[in-house]
């Protein structure tokens, strides 16, 4: 069926599109909601006034902040042929920033120690494959 030279495919995808901007809307909402709750409270915590546009420009700062590390860990997670985020990730979302990235690494090795170790089976390769693996020394970094 055609509606005004688009068919009802179209329309649907249309739709998909406008509720992603729609979701995209809220979460920036949300976002700035919080970020500007913080700081008004940071402030009244300090005995310090902050003006709104300054709480507001910080907000969009924030967010703007935040999409880019998302971007990052989507990044760094595909680079490391996964499509899901670990904390390895977020360790090394932090890399420029020292002291950040030393208190994503002792958070990161706190929940390991709570979580209790599973054994992984490995997959089997090819003879070939685990010869030249052998050959070779490979070198693991543990600490990120």
């Amino acid at each position: 069926m055609d509606v005004g030279g688009e068919d009802e495919s179209d329309l649907q995808v249309d739709d998909l599109v406008v509720e992603d901007d729609s979701m995209d809307d809220l979460i920036r909402d949300r976002f700035r909601l919080t970020a500007i709750s913080i700081a008004e409270a940071e402030a009244k915590k300090n005995g310090m006034e902050i003006a709104g546009s300054v709480v507001s420009c910080l907000a969009d700062l924030a967010f703007k902040y935040a999409e880019n590390v998302a971007k990052d860990l989507e990044l760094f997670a595909h680079h490391a042929g996964r499509k899901v985020v670990n904390m390895d990730d977020v360790v090394l979302t932090a890399h420029r920033n020292d002291n950040l990235a030393a208190s994503l690494r002792l958070m990161c090795n706190e929940l390991k120690a709570k979580v209790p170790h599973s054994e992984r089976k490995r997959k089997k390769g090819s003879t070939r494959k685990e010869d030249k693996a052998s050959s070779s020394n490979p070198v693991r970094i543990t600490d990120l």
